[in-house]
């Protein structure tokens, strides 16, 4: 399910500590895997077609993802030129507690997004920390948030 990026931050911001449980649980999980996907494919078949590479995702990358659609925190919005998004998933170093939970899931919008453009691009996130990066920031905000409430 994606919304549109007017309605989304208030909706976003008006999710509860439960609304966000189905997606933080994925958090141990993501943290004790090893292995996020296989590079499947490449050469010849039986018929002499070449074969082109490509990647399937572990079973916690798919989980990740579904999770992430089936909650209202998918944005409708130009992700291909979002050049902030960018150079903040691109910045080892960046500190995603400085930003808000509609910038966090605007962030895991377009790195599921990308992954239709780029076979094993979600992968690859997972890889380098960028997604547990995320949901940790996204957890400490709603942990935060829900104390004061």
């Amino acid at each position: 399910m994606t919304t549109d990026e007017k309605k989304s931050k208030h909706i976003i911001d008006a999710l509860t500590y439960g609304d966000w449980q189905p997606l933080l649980a994925l958090i141990p999980e993501i943290e004790k895997t090893t292995e996020f996907g296989v590079c499947k494919g490449g050469g010849v078949d039986e018929n002499g077609h070449l074969q082109a590479h490509y990647w399937h995702a572990a079973d916690i990358v798919t989980q990740f993802t579904e999770v992430v659609y089936q909650m209202p925190i998918m944005i409708n919005f130009n992700w291909m030129k979002w050049y902030d998004g960018k150079k903040m998933a691109n910045d080892k170093n960046f500190d995603f507690d400085t930003t808000d939970l509609f910038t966090k899931c605007k962030l895991l919008t377009a790195r599921i997004r990308n992954e239709r453009f780029s076979n094993g691009a979600l992968i690859s996130d997972f890889k380098t920390g960028l997604i547990l990066k995320i949901l940790k920031s996204i957890e400490k905000e709603v942990v935060e948030k829900e104390s004061i409430r």
